[in-house]
């Protein structure tokens, strides 16, 4: 189980950060995924980043990708 955020992508089509439709920026253990869409299984809260004024949705789970879609699916751990 990871510690999961997800902020939206203010940056969005930009060079590295997506085409203009990938508008969720979803943080793993420090690594960074663009998704056009997110679905939640688990409970979540809001996180305020402690070094800027962005702030998340936060929750504890397991990242599962469909590039078909390009849809984060964060599960609860089984």
């Amino acid at each position: 189980m990871s510690h999961i955020s997800i902020r939206f992508n203010k940056s969005r089509g930009q060079p590295g950060k997506g085409t203009p439709d990938h508008v969720w920026r979803v943080f793993v253990d420090k690594q960074e995924y663009l998704f056009k869409h997110f679905k939640l299984n688990v409970p979540s809260i809001s996180e305020k980043e402690q070094l800027s004024d962005d702030w998340n949705i936060a929750c504890d789970g397991v990242l599962v990708i469909d590039k078909e879609t390009s849809t984060a699916v964060i599960n609860p751990l089984l």
